[in-house]
């Protein structure tokens, strides 16, 4: 059975889709069986999966629609020539489009309608250790989708203050979802990153986080990182992009502790 997890936090730019994909891509690279979900209509984690939305004949609008089953619309991540000459690990992707941007609107008149994911989900959810969803920043319908079928929520955030007034939005967000939806819906952790330890403000949030959260927040901290920052104009995660580097180094430990903490996440 699947650890369906969200990578979520309403507030933007905070590095959810580096999360997914690194994250994706580092359980792969330590054995594990992924599927990784984009319900963002820019399409941003399957273009970092080396999968052209463009191209897609199915995608996760199909999905949510009923139109095609999750088995017809996923495709596997493309690398291509890297620098890296590792062996590249690959995971399945279920691609997002600007299509997806119109599901918002159809999915409203229709039954079930936050619950088609989870079902979806349910007829490959054998198939994999773990299914990574990436969700986008506002709470919408999409959003919605994933919550509901998710364990819990992986919160990715930079330790500077105004991530603490979004935290506690989420928070609240997840509360409501937990009550009426998805009773199985919680915080799994907290992760630190884009964290530059000389800036003592980072630094005092880190503790903070650290001080309220206590053992939700993830031991692995993501250093602000260049190649990271590059790898998606090649359309690779880091870690596929340079293996070496201190970021991607970070995501695949990061990878490592997710599957070290699994008997205590589903307790």
């Amino acid at each position: 059975m699947a650890h369906i997890f969200c990578i979520a936090n309403q507030k933007g730019g905070v590095g959810k889709t580096t999360t997914t994909v690194n994250l994706a891509a580092g359980l792969a690279a330590v054995g594990q069986r992924v599927l990784m979900i984009d319900l963002d209509p820019q399409g941003n984690a399957t273009m970092g999966s080396g999968v052209d939305k463009r191209q897609l004949t199915l995608s996760v609008y199909d999905v949510l629609l009923e139109s095609a089953s999750v088995a017809e619309a996923r495709v596997r991540s493309q690398w291509g020539e890297t620098p890296s000459q590792k062996a590249k690990p690959t995971y399945d992707v279920l691609g997002a489009n600007r299509d997806l941007a119109g599901a918002e609107v159809e999915l409203v008149g229709l039954e079930r309608r936050e619950k088609r994911l989870k079902q979806a989900l349910a007829e490959v959810d054998a198939e994999y250790d773990f299914i990574l969803i990436d969700c986008p920043p506002s709470l919408s319908m999409l959003t919605l989708n994933g919550l509901c079928c998710a364990h819990g929520v992986v919160v990715p955030m930079q330790c500077e203050y105004f991530a603490l007034e979004g935290l506690t939005d989420l928070v609240n967000t997840i509360k409501q979802v937990h009550a009426n939806l998805n009773r199985d819906l919680k915080v799994i952790g907290l992760l630190r990153v884009m964290f530059d330890p000389r800036i003592t403000l980072q630094q005092q949030v880190s503790d903070q986080l650290k001080a309220h959260f206590g053992d939700k927040v993830f031991n692995t901290i993501i250093p602000r990182n260049v190649r990271l920052a590059e790898a998606p104009s090649y359309g690779l995660p880091g870690v596929v992009f340079d293996p070496s580097a201190k970021g991607s180094q970070a995501f695949v430990a990061f990878a490592q502790e997710m599957v070290e903490r699994i008997p205590t996440l589903r307790g």
